[in-house]
């Protein structure tokens, strides 16, 4: 799951107790301790930020066909580190617009730092988990954090390279945060559930259905414990604004009566859309169908989950 901060905690930053018991912090290499080595430690599930930035955990899976060669990650169009099968990377930014994507055969047009630059708006307190795309697709494949930590137990951190990236902070963790797990956040990618441009109960493919069966499996597990459940679709930037909108409704409304239909008490869920006005991926280029193909992540149903941690 990936934690979410409210924006009014901002101010109890100041004389916070930063979390020092992060094994991965425990861990970091001295100079010349990991000479000749290209791994590191083992993954380790990172804690939450707060606010005043935004986390990043990249990898590459160390399953399936591989291509030759590091995945060369650039941030900013600065280098970060080349991420070798089974690698990964986690970093912290500023919230905000930042370019991120991962290139394989880079040399010797770093397409990194010139062209196929996709920008992503990364919010505040949230940890975004992103795989390198081994079909040569240079744009993040976002993941949700249990679909990725199935993946990243498998990996280790990826040493060998030297970080260029100026807009890297060191991450921040904080004492008071430890203990905000009220909220778990899911991602359902429109493509899987709709087709194109689609979005009623009828509509829904199979492999949509299957998504759905096992987000009530994980929804189930928690249910003695489930205050709220918002259900928000959101779009690509093709069409209208106010087809956008409509569209993005639409879908919600359809996740959420599955939800229904699946066992779930309609009091507590609820439905809304975003359109088109936040998207994981703000610039495409190309021909209309690459555009499409790179505009995937931003078509998804988000459901948050509100659960009761309040202590007996």
């Amino acid at each position: 799951m990936t934690l979410m901060r409210n924006t009014t905690l901002a101010g109890l930053l100041t004389g916070a107790t930063l979390l020092a018991s992060y094994p991965a912090l425990a861990q970091e290499p001295k100079a010349g301790q990991v000479a000749g080595r290209v791994f590191y430690a083992a993954y380790i599930p990172p804690p939450p930020v707060a606010v005043d930035q935004t986390q990043v955990v990249y990898y590459r899976s160390k399953d399936g066909v591989q291509r030759a060669g590091a995945a060369h990650v650039y941030i900013d169009r600065e280098f970060h580190t080349g991420l070798l099968p089974g690698g990964f990377t986690s970093f912290c930014l500023a919230p905000g617009s930042h370019t991120l994507g991962a290139y394989l055969n880079d040399a010797p047009t770093y397409k990194g730092k010139t062209t196929d630059l996709y920008l992503a708006n990364l919010e505040g307190g949230r940890t975004y988990y992103l795989k390198v795309r081994e079909d040569g697709g240079t744009f993040p494949m976002p993941l949700n954090r249990e679909e990725a930590e199935r993946e990243l137990k498998a990996t280790r951190s990826q040493m060998h390279a030297l970080s260029r990236a100026t807009n890297v902070e060191a991450c921040r963790y904080y004492e008071y945060l430890k203990d905000d797990e009220r909220f778990k956040h899911y991602t359902l990618a429109s493509d899987v559930l709709f087709a194109h441009g689609k979005s009623d109960y009828r509509d829904i493919s199979t492999a949509g259905r299957t998504a759905i069966e096992r987000l009530l499996g994980e929804l189930q597990r928690d249910e003695a414990q489930i205050k709220q459940v918002r259900v928000t679709g959101h779009t690509d930037p093709f069409g209208t604004a106010s087809d956008n909108q409509l569209l993005g409704e639409r879908r919600a409304h359809t996740v959420r009566q599955m939800l229904v239909d699946g066992g779930m008490a309609e009091s507590i869920l609820s439905t809304d859309s975003a359109g088109s006005r936040e998207p994981v991926v703000h610039t495409c280029y190309g021909p209309r169908l690459e555009q499409i193909n790179c505009y995937a992540p931003n078509r998804r149903v988000a459901i948050r989950v509100e659960l009761d941690r309040a202590e007996p």
